[in-house]
């Protein structure tokens, strides 16, 4: 085997090994590194403000992708009720005292009630 990619073997099951494999990788490196240092790192410190901005930049860009250019099932609902439910849901956020629970059920119920009516 000269390569290890997700078709380097001809099983059934080295997808889902090749996925575990690469996704334990992806995430458990920088969870190891982050407690490794996060002893020496202060919430006031560059280090941190900057490694927050990324890790915020990134959820807000996989959100956008997902409300914008949705794929799957998920393309099947309007762009209107996938706004919609996101704006409920950042208002009942910020009304519910910056509850993410609350925030997050609220624009769920919006989303599922819509594709619940059709739209």
């Amino acid at each position: 085997m000269s390569e290890l990619s997700f078709r380097a073997i001809d099983a059934w099951w080295w997808p889902w090994v090749f996925l575990a494999i690469a996704g334990w990788f992806a995430n458990d490196v920088w969870r190891l590194l982050g407690v490794a240092f996060s002893g020496r790192l202060t919430e006031e410190s560059r280090l941190f403000t900057i490694v927050k901005a990324v890790a915020t930049a990134l959820v807000a860009g996989v959100i956008a992708k997902l409300i914008l250019w949705p794929s799957g099932d998920l393309a099947e609902a309007s762009l209107a009720l996938r706004l919609g439910a996101v704006a409920i849901g950042f208002a009942a956020f910020r009304l519910g005292g910056e509850s993410v629970a609350i925030g997050v059920i609220s624009g769920e119920a919006v989303f599922l009630g819509g594709r619940l009516l059709g739209w």
